[in-house]
């Protein structure tokens, strides 16, 4: 707790932590902005129905849920983050300008990566409100205004990456990683009220063993996800004149987990796909 206190009495870090919050507020106000025409209680009736878009909602901040025009939150740039990064195995070029030109390099690959999110957000915005529209969540509606919508939510991503890179820049966190955690973090509100509405005294005991497991499993999470194992690395001597260098010893972090929760979202969206299908 006084560490806590701590950090507000520094003032550029205090003044980061506003900036940050700040700019959380305004991701938040953009998953409440809805696109026109869209009737709210047949949505909530569909994702609550739909185990798939109920997942992916819940990464976009509820954003997708109420079809706001930042229903896509920061999705279409980690997918172009990927693709980049597969596109360095074949492509010699990019694979020199990610790993062999230092942070320059880094900074046009991050470059690269926005240019990609555009065309890939477009699309994903096209796919979403198609399916959307295909099972009679929203009403039909000419070329125009579905062009009008698409470009709504495009412009509503490049924002949210936009206020991901702002977020970055204070160096306090991972820009990207603390939208997606504001989003998730956003629906406990709901959760806590729900469950305070149905709570029952004679359950009382069921939560307290929710609770315990909960604080075991994040625990367990964090001590994965912070555990690395460290590759000693010895230094040749050198010998130069009459002056020897060298020789020190150091060691090379490899983390346990190098992939993070990606493989279980992709795990879970293939598993939940073909109720879309359906």
């Amino acid at each position: 707790m006084t560490n806590f206190i701590q950090i507000f009495k520094i003032k550029d870090l205090r003044n980061k932590i506003f900036i940050v919050a700040f700019l959380l507020i305004c991701f938040r106000i953009l998953t409440a902005v809805p696109l026109p025409n869209i009737d709210v209680l047949k949505l909530k009736e569909f994702f609550g129905s739909n185990q798939l878009f109920g997942f992916l909602s819940i990464f976009s901040g509820g954003g997708l849920e109420n079809l706001s025009i930042a229903m896509l939150g920061v999705a279409p740039y980690i997918t172009a983050t990927i693709i980049m990064q597969l596109l360095t195995m074949i492509f010699p070029h990019l694979k020199e300008i990610y790993y062999e030109e230092g942070a320059a390099g880094r900074a046009k690959f991050n470059r690269y990566s926005r240019y990609l999110t555009v065309p890939l957000a477009f699309l994903q915005a096209y796919g979403f409100l198609n399916i959307l529209r295909s099972k009679a969540v929203i009403p039909q509606s000419g070329l125009f205004n579905i062009v009008i919508d698409v470009l709504l939510v495009t412009a509503g991503t490049m924002i949210v990456v936009w206020l991901g890179e702002l977020i970055s820049e204070q160096k306090i966190g991972n820009g990207i990683s603390l939208i997606i955690f504001a989003g998730i973090v956003s629906r406990l509100p709901t959760i806590i009220q729900n469950a305070v509405i149905s709570y029952d005294p004679s359950q009382l005991l069921t939560f307290l063993i929710f609770a315990v497991v909960a604080v075991v499993v994040i625990a367990c999470v964090v001590f994965i996800q912070e555990g690395e194992r460290k590759i000693p690395i010895v230094y040749a001597k050198r010998v130069r004149g009459t002056k020897m260098y060298g020789g020190a010893s150091s060691y090379l972090p490899l983390k346990v987990n190098q992939a993070g929760v990606i493989p279980i979202i992709f795990a879970i969206s293939i598993l939940l796909f073909p109720q879309v299908c359906a």
